[in-house]
């Protein structure tokens, strides 16, 4: 079987469309997930840093 007709060109549609999105609201997802990092790693953007971190003036 053979490769059809616009398949390759539908793959290259479908990545220019997800270039474009990936543009527009930029990388939004961490390249590794939980379950990829070591126990008690923490990615960069997480909330707990800032839960840590927080003032106590925000605890009343």
């Amino acid at each position: 079987m053979g490769v059809m007709p616009g398949e390759d060109e539908d793959k290259r549609s479908s990545a220019a469309k997800k270039r474009r999105v990936d543009e527009i609201f930029g990388d939004v997802l961490p390249d590794t997930t939980s379950d990829e990092r070591e126990p008690g790693q923490r990615t960069p953007d997480s909330d707990s840093w800032f839960l840590e971190n927080r003032p106590p003036h925000h605890d009343r």
